[in-house]
């Protein structure tokens, strides 16, 4: 199984649907060949999910089931999974200089305009995060459609990299 790490700044909304996306879809799979999580750069004191975003997640019926704001500290710390790919989904996290992961993931960046900026009356944020999570759809099926030997570690590379492009 691969682990895919989602990065984003806050670890609030884009890679919060991330995880939970990816987690879903690949639960569908007769045998799942990915596990996700997600990271912030700099979360907040107390951060947690965006509520529009745990609304989006619940309205499409996909499990909102532990998710929470972390710093990527976490998964940079001995003990911590070992992270085959990770993605950024924000431009802010992909111009950060990111920990040394162990083993040296293969890295993409996956940009996603932030669904809870700007001054949005609460349907167009709700619209946002909807567009948003089915953006990432779209790109985590090609991810999930994509023949075992195009996941191999030598690989991997460049396939995750291919698919930041729309």
């Amino acid at each position: 199984m691969l682990n895919v790490l989602f990065l984003c700044t806050h670890n609030a909304a884009r890679s919060i649907l991330a995880e939970a996306l990816l987690n879903h879809l690949a639960a569908q799979e007769e045998v799942p060949r990915f596990r996700a999580y997600s990271a912030g750069s700099s979360p907040r004191e107390h951060q947690q999910p965006h509520p529009m975003a745990l609304q989006t997640l619940a309205h499409a019926g996909i499990s909102t089931q532990g998710l929470r704001s972390k710093s990527w500290d976490e998964f940079a710390a001995p003990g911590a999974p070992h992270m085959d790919v990770v993605i950024t989904v924000c431009d802010n996290a992909a111009g950060e200089v990111c920990p040394v992961w162990p083993g040296h993931p293969a890295t993409a960046h996956w940009g996603y305009a932030d669904p809870s900026e700007g001054n949005l009356s609460e349907a167009q944020q709700r619209d946002a995060f909807r567009q948003t999570l089915h953006a990432m759809g779209k790109r985590l099926e090609l991810l999930l459609s994509l023949p075992t030997d195009k996941l191999h570690k030598a690989l991997l590379q460049d396939t995750v990299r291919t698919l930041a492009t729309p």
